[in-house]
């Protein structure tokens, strides 16, 4: 049985501050909604005293041609969630799991097939975080590094503003800000955008502006709307993609990467060998 089924929930979330306010409480009662209602455009425009109009506009911002379509896929993956958590590893498995099917919903495989390509093309490429996206910033370097990319993780704001003054297109900048709002980060990526490199933001908050300098703007779960998100690592969604792409990308000759990565082992294991231990004082 396929475990995994597209929702249209994150997209809601991802788009949420672009949102009017009445479309803000639009969202809020499908985000909120836990039963199976009557949802016509007639029933939910009164039960929400909206108008049918602002239900159409609605869904339109959420990407749909209108809110039939919209209420079809709602429906389609709508299942009734039992709130009841008996301890406290299953709430963490749970919410865990909700953060899977999310990402699962956002993911867009023909980007990601994009941005490897961007990867393999790329002379130089940076990913710049800060806080714990800067956590997930040094995992990335580490692990592409691994794999034969020459790549560097830049996690303090004053060096990303001082390397944007190298970057050209023969650069790649993956940008990661949850929130969307991170300026150090988002300066890098305009400035790096305008001298010709190729760009990438890692958000859980969609903005139209973002298409003014990014290449790519790869959707990540929120936690804000999750259920027990306080008790999530922050990094997790930002690494559940990471590690997307880095399957994406080890796929294109594959045999050779590998055996970066094995190379990599036996050196680490070769240096670690050459150690000797209480060495004679001279």
């Amino acid at each position: 049985m396929e475990y995994y089924v597209k929702s249209v929930v994150p997209m809601i979330e991802s788009n949420y501050d672009n949102f009017t306010m009445v479309e803000q409480d639009i969202a809020d009662f499908f985000i909120k909604n836990r039963e199976k209602l009557d949802l016509s455009a007639k029933s939910v425009a009164e039960k929400l005293f909206v108008s049918e109009a602002s239900l159409s506009r609605f869904a339109k911002k959420c990407g749909y041609r209108g809110y039939r379509e919209f209420v079809y896929q709602y429906e389609k993956t709508f299942v009734e969630k039992q709130e009841s958590i008996t301890n406290n590893t299953r709430m963490v498995l749970n919410a865990y799991q909700e953060l899977l099917n999310k990402t699962y919903s956002l993911m867009d495989e023909a980007q990601t097939g994009r941005i490897a390509k961007y990867l393999t093309k790329a002379e130089r490429v940076f990913v710049c975080g800060v806080g714990s996206s800067g956590f997930a910033s040094d995992e990335m370097e580490m692990r592409f590094m691994r794999i034969g990319v020459d790549i560097n993780s830049v996690t303090a704001p004053d060096i990303m503003r001082m390397q944007t003054v190298f970057r050209n297109a023969s650069s790649l900048i993956f940008g990661i800000s949850i929130s969307g709002m991170q300026e150090a980060v988002l300066f890098f990526l305009k400035e790096s955008h305008r001298r010709g490199a190729k760009t990438i933001l890692l958000t859980a908050h969609n903005s139209p502006e973002f298409d003014k300098y990014c290449d790519e703007v790869v959707l990540i779960p929120s936690l804000k709307h999750l259920n027990h998100g306080n008790v999530i690592s922050p990094q997790f969604p930002v690494l559940v993609m990471l590690d997307i792409i880095y399957a994406c990308y080890l796929e294109q000759d594959k045999q050779k990467k590998e055996a970066l990565h094995d190379n990599t082992v036996r050196a680490l294991e070769g240096g670690k060998a050459g150690i000797v231990k209480n060495p004679p004082i001279i």
